[in-house]
C-alpha cells in the first residue's frame, strides 16, 4: 500500500507529519509568494519527542507524509520520586511516566491537571501541557515601598509546583499567577 502523501497546500495548524525520521508538529506557517522566484512556506515545527522548535522553509508544493496522530487525555495525580502517576481518562488507568519525559512544562505540573498523550499507533512519542496555568506562590521575599510596577525589576517566586519564575515586586505569597508554560513566564495576577 502506498503511503499518502501531501504537500504544503495540505498545510494546518498542529498537523503532524515524519521528517528526517521523527514526528513533528507544525506549530505555524506562512505561504510566501516572492517577485521573483518560486513561491515557498516558511514554517516552525516542534520535534514532539524532544519538544525541539526548528524553523524550516519548504519549496511550495513540496511533499511530506502525514501522521495520524491520536491525543489520549490524560490526568497528572500526583509525583512520585522521579517519575509522575498519570492516569488516562478513557480506561482510568494509571501510568508512571519519568518527569524527563514531560519535557521542561513539567515544573508547572499540578494535581488534577489535564495534559494530551501524544500517540502514534499506540507508542507515546510525548505530552502537552496546557500553554497556560494558574499556580499560587509559595515563596518570595515581600514586595518594598517605592518598587512599583513599572520598574521593570523582578524577583524570584517560588509556585505551588515547585517550579521558580520571574515576577514583578508587588507580587507576595498566596498570590495566584498565570504562566506560559511554553516560555516559563509570568504573565499576570489572576484575581481571586
Amino acid at each position: 500500500m502506498e503511503k499518502e502523501l501531501a504537500d504544503t497546500s495540505d498545510f494546518k495548524t498542529g498537523m503532524a507529519f515524519q521528517m528526517d525520521g521523527d514526528i513533528w508538529t507544525l506549530l505555524e506557517f506562512q505561504h510566501v509568494k516572492p517577485g521573483k522566484g518560486g513561491a515557498f512556506v516558511r514554517t516552525r515545527l516542534r520535534k514532539i519527542r524532544t519538544g525541539q522548535v526548528l524553523e524550516k522553509t519548504f519549496r511550495s508544493g513540496e511533499k511530506i507524509e502525514p501522521v495520524f496522530l491520536e491525543k489520549v487525555k490524560m490526568q497528572f495525580l500526583y509525583k512520585q520520586g522521579s517519575e509522575a502517576i498519570l492516569m488516562d481518562l478513557d480506561s482510568y488507568e494509571q501510568i508512571p511516566v519519568e518527569m524527563k519525559a514531560l519535557g521542561d512544562q513539567a515544573e508547572f505540573l499540578k494535581e488534577d491537571m489535564e495534559i494530551i498523550s501524544l500517540q502514534v499507533k499506540e507508542e507515546v512519542l510525548g505530552y502537552e501541557l496546557p500553554n497556560f496555568v494558574e499556580l499560587e506562590v509559595v515563596e518570595t521575599d515581600p514586595g518594598e515601598r517605592g518598587n512599583t510596577v513599572s520598574g521593570g525589576a523582578t524577583k524570584p517566586a517560588k509556585l505551588e509546583s515547585g517550579a521558580t519564575v520571574q515576577v514583578p515586586f508587588h507580587i507576595n505569597i498566596g498570590d495566584v499567577l498565570k504562566i506560559d508554560t511554553r516560555s516559563g513566564e509570568y504573565l499576570e495576577r489572576v484575581k481571586r
